[in-house]
């Protein structure tokens, strides 16, 4: 299944740093899928209103609304890798990500999710990377913010509330996009 141009398209560079949050935010709704619209996989396993209680399979799992607002504070557009990134970021600020539950989300992300959402063996590897990478980041858990309170903000000093490191992104997104330089979403990663 081919994407339409508007969501290989969308992206707010991690160098943009005068646009409020809400303003970025305003810019994806045309674009943005309805939570109704995700395959309920995805969201059984991505979204914590699935969770059991007192019980969280996949750390970092946030709300549809949450994880758009940290696509774009990560500088993050929405194709595979972007959303590989995004996931294994959040996941891994909240520096509870083991190696089961690493294993556990390969399989479901690239083998039991539709086809359309499952990760390619590159794809996993951004995801690995962005674990590895939002665990070793000062940041905030980014499941835990209150996005709210933020939206307002211009997203340099948003970025800077919550603690993400644009230095330390700028420099795996160098890596990535040398990894991938003929992939759209690797390449344009520091315009």
């Amino acid at each position: 299944m081919a994407l339409p141009p508007e969501i290989i398209d969308w992206f707010i560079p991690l160098s943009e740093q005068a646009m409020t949050l809400a303003d970025a935010r305003e810019r994806l709704r045309p674009v943005a899928h309805p939570q109704e619209a995700i395959p309920l996989i995805v969201q059984v396993v991505e979204n914590p209103r699935f969770d059991l209680p007192g019980i969280d399979i996949f750390s970092g799992a946030t709300d549809l609304d949450s994880h758009d607002n940290i696509h774009i504070l990560l500088g993050r557009g929405l194709l595979p890798k972007d959303e590989a990134f995004v996931l294994g970021f959040t996941m891994g600020s909240t520096n509870r990500v083991g190696q089961v539950e690493e294993t556990l989300y390969k399989l479901f992300s690239r083998f039991l999710y539709p086809k359309e959402y499952r990760f390619s063996k590159e794809d996993f590897q951004v995801y690995q990377d962005a674990v590895r990478l939002g665990y070793v980041s000062d940041c905030q858990p980014l499941d835990s913010i209150d996005y709210p309170r933020i939206m307002d903000l211009p997203l340099e000093a948003a970025r800077r509330e919550i603690g993400v490191e644009t230095e330390l992104l700028r420099a795996y997104y160098g890596i990535e996009k040398r990894r991938h330089p003929d992939v759209a979403e690797s390449a344009r990663l520091l315009d």
